[in-house]
């Protein structure tokens, strides 16, 4: 198995690139089609447990668009193989200070392309 493949790389770090824009811009289609659409999809939340991605597009879809933007640091990509990606990254929000936002992803490549099968965000005090 080859650990960082440099095209594996660009190819997961492009699709987290494209997660992140589509999260601060709000953009539900590209969000939702970037997570595997899929009774076992899990994204644990800052205040929220959500099995499935039918609970998961109902939590997007339900909240606010505001106060959305945020900076990312630390962003640590890793991938296994050709088919397995874990991007994991610390963020701040202006409307949120003293506060750091831990968020992971378990990326995987499917036919249609990569897929998040698994996230975790949760904030601490900085």
């Amino acid at each position: 198995m080859i650990i960082d493949d440099p095209a594996v790389m660009a190819e997961v770090e492009a699709a987290f690139a494209a997660y992140e824009a589509a999260l601060v811009g709000n953009d539900m289609p590209t969000l939702e089609a970037l997570f595997h659409d899929d009774p076992r999809t899990i994204r644990y939340g800052g205040a929220e447990n959500l099995y499935g991605m039918a609970a998961i597009r109902a939590f997007r879809r339900g909240r606010s668009p505001e106060g959305l933007a945020r900076d990312l640091k630390d962003t640590v990509v890793t991938t296994y193989g050709a088919g397995t990606g874990i991007a994991m990254t610390l963020f701040t929000r202006s409307s949120a200070p003293g506060r750091i936002g831990r968020q992971s992803q378990t990326w995987i490549r499917f036919p249609e392309g990569w897929k998040v099968v698994a996230a975790h965000v949760s904030v601490i005090n900085a």
